[in-house]
């Protein structure tokens, strides 16, 4: 059970940390070596989150078994691929483009079934284990996978040069990619016995998609679309500043590092208060991390680099863990739902940024553009959680009187 924790946590560091979001500290080397403006690094950035969008629908029809296990390991193949290729010399961003964007899409496609497929196979295999309290972990994959592509950026990327990254980044991805394409399986199918016990424990919920259910999708949505330009520009904000630019590159080590225990903490406020809590006060401290960089603060840049780190993966966790508890039982399709609606707001994200960018010369609009998505996304929750609150309650209250009424002798 260990080792397929260990598995899927390397699987995640690969597909989100590296293939993923290596993009944002190596960026800015490639704007300044091939003319890429950031309307163009905008259209990279959306391209790869469409190809995860329709990643994460392809991966909510693979089936048990063999498929999914093999799925997943032709996505860690193509994962590695497609980030080495990115340091091929192809030219300029001009000549460049039309590989990088193809490059990308499939990078995205193969994240998503790298994320859904690796997630669902641990998770299967940590409940049937006994295991669930240790399902917060898996997500430090992202954290680790962040944090060690910047720290190389950092501390080689003067060195290889942008071309360099991609490839030295990719062969270490095909090194690492033989753990969990050895160790992530899809465990075997349940017994009839186990299934009806499971399905009995938790009955699905008549009526299918629930007011809070939908209101959650929708502000999972916004989050997608808001967390995804500090995710992409983060970088490049901080070393267009002078005031910031010294802490540019290790800001995205930071995230990292924020990231790493960001699903065991978010879990913990879960347990203390609930799900709903967890993830109003997670949006409300992103929204602050988006906008520290406007200060042009170098702390101020670190602590939201932090902050940042630390609320995004949480976000994603503990949106997972409140739709399987809204979906009760239909774990899998609320699952592949929400990150359908987070990849629709991946794309939509970077692309008005980029274009705001590049004619304002500044990313202050694009910032508060995000936060505001945020804040409506919040904004959501709080209603999503006050109408759970009265169902909870109007449920109670009808069952009160019929467990109350004794029985004839």
């Amino acid at each position: 059970m260990v080792r397929v924790l260990v598995g899927g946590l390397i699987g995640l560091a690969i597909a989100m940390g590296v293939a993923r979001f290596a993009f944002t500290p190596i960026l800015p080397a490639m704007q300044e070596a091939t003319g890429l403006r950031a309307d163009g690094a905008g259209l990279l950035a959306s391209l790869n989150y469409l190809g995860y969008f329709v990643g994460a629908l392809g991966a909510g029809l693979v089936p048990h078994g063999g498929i999914r296990t093999a799925v997943f390991r032709l996505s860690l193949l193509v994962s590695v691929a497609t980030t080495a290729a990115m340091g091929l010399d192809l030219g300029d961003a001009g000549q460049a483009m039309p590989v990088w964007l193809v490059l990308r899409f499939l990078s995205g496609v193969s994240s998503a079934g790298i994320f859904i497929l690796g997630i669902a196979m641990v998770l299967d295999t940590l409940t049937r284990g006994g295991g669930e309290r240790l399902a917060g972990w898996l997500y430090t994959g992202i954290g680790v996978g962040i944090a060690s592509s910047g720290l190389f950026v950092a501390l080689f990327g003067g060195r290889l040069g942008w071309n360099g990254d991609w490839l030295a980044l990719g062969a270490i991805c095909a090194v690492l990619g033989l753990m969990p394409g050895l160790w992530v399986r899809d465990p075997p199918p349940q017994s009839h016995a186990a299934v009806a016990k499971a399905e009995g424990a938790a009955p699905a919920r008549a009526g299918g998609l629930s007011a809070p259910l939908l209101l959650l999708t929708v502000a999972y949505f916004l989050e997608g679309g808001g967390y995804i330009v500090s995710a992409t520009f983060l970088v490049s904000i901080l070393k267009t500043d002078p005031g910031t630019a010294a802490v540019g590159e290790a800001a995205w080590m930071v995230v990292g590092i924020g990231a790493m225990g960001a699903g065991v903490f978010w879990a913990a406020v879960a347990r203390r208060t609930n799900s709903w809590w967890s993830l109003i006060l997670a949006h409300l401290t992103q929204t602050v991390a988006i906008l520290l960089p406007m200060t042009g603060s170098p702390t101020a840049s670190v602590v939201s680099a932090l902050l940042f780190g630390g609320t995004f993966v949480g976000i994603v966790s503990q949106a997972f863990a409140l739709g399987r508890q809204l979906s009760a039982g239909a774990s899998a399709r609320v699952v592949g739902a929400l990150t359908a609606a987070y990849g629709l707001g991946q794309i939509i994200g970077p692309l008005p940024a980029g274009l705001v960018v590049t004619r304002t010369g500044s990313f202050n609009a694009a910032l508060l553009g995000a936060a505001a998505a945020v804040v409506l996304g919040t904004l959501l929750l709080v209603l999503g959680m006050v109408i759970a609150g009265r169902q909870a309650a109007s449920g109670s209250a009808m069952a009160t009187p019929n467990a109350s009424v004794p029985k004839a002798s």
